[in-house]
Parts: structure tokens; sequence; C-alpha cells
């Protein structure tokens, strides 16, 4: 019977899994197959030339890279701590006011990350609602905070936030009161209770949280842009550049491998160590 049942399933995921192959793996096959193109060229009528990977160190873009993967993870150890205290009231102490903030923090979504980041732009800028109001209540101006590695980072802890905060809500609310309970009334302190009890058993959704903001901050482009103003040149950056400006679609195609194997491998890393039918509630 089981058997037959995971027959089934398999059938009746089979259509949707032809399309997620089609549509996902597909141009992932494209911007592999011109990545090793030859440099200017836009059909994949040639022989294969790696000459663009090359590039990726002659030019320097590994720091773009860099500078993008230490940022996002600044940025996603930043959301740990700031989401944890958050994530543990909606779980365990708010009760219906859990219900309040959710909504509170999914209509933020609703609004574009453009149009949020450039409210802060008009709110930090030298003359901005901060500074101005300053200087007209004490008569003393202040310079602006943007344009710097720290307000991109700040952009990608304000952006990302919900991803962070969600998934470790979840995981939180996995950790039964009766542990740590029990780890209490055996005379463990608050700080043992949060390291022994309450992060491993919170382990997979501190997992989904870090894996989902990292990827997205590593892959970030608007912060850098509009908070940082290229202040520092982000490889999401680099590629954009490459595909338009640099009409280089083999480097970009090559910057973009070399992001997409760098987060797919750590990406695969973490999955392997989640335990999905625990977050799903399959598990009894």
């Amino acid at each position: 019977m089981e058997r037959h049942d995971r027959k089934l399933g398999l059938l009746s995921a089979m259509p949707l899994g032809l399309i997620l192959v089609l549509s996902f793996l597909a141009p992932l096959v494209v911007v592999a197959v011109f990545s090793v193109m030859p440099a200017k060229v836009f059909t994949l009528a040639h022989m294969p030339d790696f000459s663009a990977y090359s590039v990726f160190f002659e030019r320097g873009y590994y720091k773009s890279l860099l500078w993008s993967l230490a940022m996002a993870l600044i940025a996603t150890l930043a959301l740990f701590l700031v989401c944890w205290p958050l994530a543990f009231g909606m779980a365990k102490v708010f009760g219906r006011f859990t219900l309040v903030l959710t909504v509170a923090v999914v209509m933020s979504l609703f609004v574009s990350e453009n149009i949020r980041l450039f409210g802060w732009v008009l709110t930090l800028m030298k003359g901005g609602l901060f500074e101005g109001y300053f200087r007209s209540l004490t008569g003393i101006g202040f310079d602006s905070p943007l344009y710097n590695t720290g307000i991109i980072i700040f952009g990608l802890v304000y952006v990302y936030l919900p991803f962070m905060l969600f998934p470790l809500a979840q995981g939180i609310s996995m950790v039964p009161d009766d542990t740590r309970q029990a780890a209490a009334d055996l005379g463990a302190s608050r700080w043992q209770i949060l390291c022994q009890v309450e992060l491993p058993l919170a382990a997979p959704g501190i997992m989904v949280g870090s894996l989902l903001t990292f990827v997205l901050a590593a892959g970030a482009l608007a912060e850098s842009k509009i908070l940082g103003g290229q202040a520092v040149i982000v490889i999401a950056d680099d590629i954009e550049t490459a595909f338009t400006f640099g009409q280089n679609w083999p480097l970009g195609a090559a910057l973009s491998m070399v992001l997409i194997v760098i987060i797919g491998g750590l990406a695969l890393f973490g999955v392997s160590r989640i335990d999905l039918d625990a977050i799903m509630g399959r598990k009894r």
C-alpha cells in the first residue's frame, strides 16, 4: 500500500516537476553554455572557450564576489541576533499579538524594495528628514551616513528581515515548553537552556532562515546602488554591467556561474542537514 501511494504521488508530481525542470534548469544550462563561449558573442554557435573564467581572476572580479559574500554573512549574523528575541516572542510570548506583528511585517513586502530603500535615502541624506530636523532643533548638522559599507549591510538587514524572522519563529515553535521547563528544574541557567536546548532544537528554522537571507543577500544589488552609491562594487553589479553596458554575455554568464556554484553548494550543504519532516510536521 505504501509503495502504491508513493508511486501515485510520483506520477501526480511529474507534470509540475517537468515544468520546474524546463523553467528552472533550462535557463541555467543556457547560462552555463554561454559561460564557455568566446568573448563578445551572442550565439552558441562557437567552439567552447574558457577565457571568461580566466578574466574573473585577471580583472579582479573575485574581489566583488568576496565583498558580496562577506556582507551577506555579516547581514545574516546581524539578522539572527536581531530576529531571535522577536521570533521567540512570536512563538512563545505574544499570543494573539503575533498575528498583528506578522501582518505588519508581511505588509512591508507589498511595497517595492527600491521604493523602501529610496525612502531611507530621503531620510538619511544630507538635509533629509533626520539631519534637517536635528539641525532645526540644535542648529548643528551632521554628515550623511549614506554611501559606505555599513549602510549597505543595514539595507540588507532591513530588506531581508522577514526571510529570517519567520523561519526562526517556526524553528523556535518546535522547541517543547516541557523541555525548557525540565532543564530549568534541573538547575540549568538561562544561558545553558539557550545553548543546549533551544538552539539545537530550533536548528532547522535557524538553518532555513540563514540560507534564505544569505543566498538573497549575496546576490543583492539595489542596496549597493541606492544606499551605498556603489561605494562597494558587488558581484551582482559586475554581472549586470557585463550583460548590459559591456555587451559581454560570456563574461556575465561566467560570473553568474561562479556565484551560482558557490551559493548552490552552500545551500545544498545546509539543506542536507535540515530535518524537513520535522519542519513540515510530518514526524511523529
